[in-house]
C-alpha cells in the first residue's frame, strides 16, 4: 500500500468512504458475475489477482506511507475490463488493509491505486479501440505497454496530490523526492505488463477479455 492512516486527515474519511460505497454499488449492479461462475474463469481471475498481490508485496519507500510497488492494474483491465479489475484489486487492497492493520487508508489506496490506473488504463483502450485500425501492434503497443506506463504515474500523480493536501509532507518535497520514482518504475510496470500481454494474447487469447482473435490477427 502506499498509504497509511496518518496520511488522511479524519474529516477527509466520510467522503473517501462514499465514493467507496458508490463504486462498490456500481460493480454490484453492472459487472457481469456470470463469467465467475465458470470454473475456469474464476482460476484466471483468483490466479491473477493473486499474482498482482505478489507484486503489491514487493515494495520498498523513503518516508512512512511513501511507498512504491508495481501496480498491474492495466492488465487486470485488459484482463477482465474495469468493473472485475476494480474487484480485484479492491480484494487486493483489503487483504493487505487486513494484514497491516491500516482499515481507515483502504478507501484512498483503493481509489488511487485502483480506480485511478484501472480509469486511465480503460480510456486509453476505449479510445484506441475506437480511434485506431484493429492490429496486434496497437493493442500490445498502446494499450499495455503505453497504457501501462502511463496509469502508473497516473497513480504517482495522484498519490502526490492527495499527500500534499493531507498536508504531511509539503508538495515541494513529494515532487522532488517522490513523484519521480513513479516515472522510473512506468518503465518496469510497461515492460512487465506487455511482456505477459503479449504471451497471453499469443497463447491464451481467452485469458483476455479484451483481445479478439477475430479482429486483431485474422486478415492482417
Amino acid at each position: 500500500m502506499n498509504l497509511v492512516a496518518a496520511n488522511i486527515p479524519p474529516h477527509w474519511l466520510w467522503s473517501l468512504w462514499l465514493l467507496v460505497a458508490a463504486l462498490i454499488v456500481l460493480i454490484l449492479r453492472h459487472a457481469g458475475w456470470r463469467m465467475l461462475s465458470d470454473q475456469a474463469n474464476l482460476n484466471i481471475f483468483l490466479a491473477a489477482t493473486v499474482a498482482v498481490l505478489g507484486l503489491w508485496m514487493i515494495k520498498t519507500g523513503i518516508r512512512p506511507g511513501l511507498n512504491f510497488h508495481l501496480v498491474g492494474a492495466t492488465m487486470l483491465t485488459l484482463m477482465f475490463r474495469p468493473l472485475f479489475a476494480l474487484f480485484s484489486i479492491a480484494l487486493i487492497t483489503a487483504a493487505l488493509s487486513l494484514w497491516h492493520g491500516e482499515y481507515a487508508a483502504y478507501p484512498a489506496n483503493w481509489l488511487i491505486m485502483g480506480a485511478v490506473p484501472v480509469a486511465v488504463s480503460w480510456a486509453i483502450y476505449t479510445l484506441a479501440d475506437r480511434k485506431l485500425p484493429n492490429h496486434l501492434f496497437i493493442y500490445i503497443f498502446l494499450n499495455a505497454f503505453f497504457g501501462a506506463a502511463l496509469a502508473i504515474v497516473a497513480v504517482g500523480l495522484a498519490a502526490t496530490g492527495f499527500v500534499a493536501l493531507s498536508g504531511l509532507y509539503t508538495l515541494s518535497y513529494l515532487l522532488e523526492e517522490y513523484l519521480p520514482y513513479f516515472v522510473l518504475m512506468s518503465f518496469s510496470e510497461a515492460f512487465i505488463t506487455g511482456m505477459l500481454i503479449t504471451m497471453m494474447v499469443i497463447y491464451k487469447p481467452e485469458w483476455v477479455a479484451t483481445f479478439d482473435d477475430k479482429r486483431y490477427l485474422l486478415d492482417k
